[in-house]
């Protein structure tokens, strides 16, 4: 059985980091390109971070360049979203994606298996 697993989120205050995990099963996980997307309360899913197959390419929706980082290990079939200088903006429930790609894409409809979502709050 195909499966996501985030881990990770919580209360943090503002300024704060958290890393969030990604644990997939049921798949050979060094064929998929992986990304990170989140959901604010009464807003669209949005993109986040995405990483390439490898690790070589990785890609950040603006607003968090500079501050997150995704990365992954091919041996222990797990994605990273490191979130340093968190932000009350960025409380929203994380998801991570597979996308049967080795490319990395922001396109969220090239994902096609899902987690089921880990809550992160930023309090100010």
């Amino acid at each position: 059985q195909v499966q996501l697993v985030e881990s990770g989120g919580g209360l943090v205050q503002a300024g704060g980091s958290l890393r969030l995990s990604c644990a997939a099963s049921g798949l050979t996980f060094s064929s998929y390109a992986m990304g990170w997307f989140r959901q604010a309360p009464g807003k669209e899913r949005e993109f986040v971070a995405a990483i390439s197959w490898n690790g070589g390419t990785t890609y950040y929706v603006d607003s968090v360049k500079g501050r997150f980082t995704i990365s992954r290990d091919n041996a222990k079939n797990t994605v990273y979203l490191q979130m340093n200088s968190l932000k009350p903006e960025d409380t929203a429930v994380y998801y991570c994606a597979a996308n049967p790609d080795v490319r990395a894409t922001m396109v969220i409809s090239r994902y096609a298996l899902w987690g089921q979502g880990t809550q992160v709050t930023v309090s100010s």
